[in-house]
């Protein structure tokens, strides 16, 4: 499965953006790639899930991530982030502060998931 893709669940097309177990290299172009992917779609069209489980957060990786959310904000719906821990939460904080948007937290995609599909239905 690629790291950085649309995929379908329950009828709901949502966005991976998988950052665990890679280089930071390979991170930033996976990054670079989810912002090409979600900015060329309608405007509140994406729900992103994205995975940092085990990922260590730098500066200039922290930079990156705000400056993606920020330029994402005007296509996603709704955003989850999956396997948050530490210090991880705290550099969430400062994203979503920068980005001005809301990170929803869970500890499985499919949780994520869910929470989209509910979303999507309006509950």
């Amino acid at each position: 499965m690629d790291k950085s893709q649309f995929i379908e669940y329950k009828g709901i097309k949502y966005y991976l953006l998988d950052l665990c177990d890679h280089p930071p290299g390979e991170r930033d172009a996976l990054i670079e790639e989810c912002g090409r992917k979600v900015q060329s779609q309608r405007e509140k069209s994406v729900y992103v899930v994205t995975k940092v489980t085990g990922v260590s957060f730098n500066s200039e990786f922290i930079n990156l991530l705000k400056h993606l959310a920020k330029n994402n904000e005007p296509y996603v719906i709704k955003s989850a982030v999956v396997g948050l821990s530490g210090m991880q939460k705290v550099a969430m904080m400062i994203i979503s502060s920068f980005s001005n948007r809301t990170f929803h937290e869970f500890d499985s995609v499919d949780k994520a998931l869910e929470f989209f599909v509910a979303d999507s239905l309006g509950k």
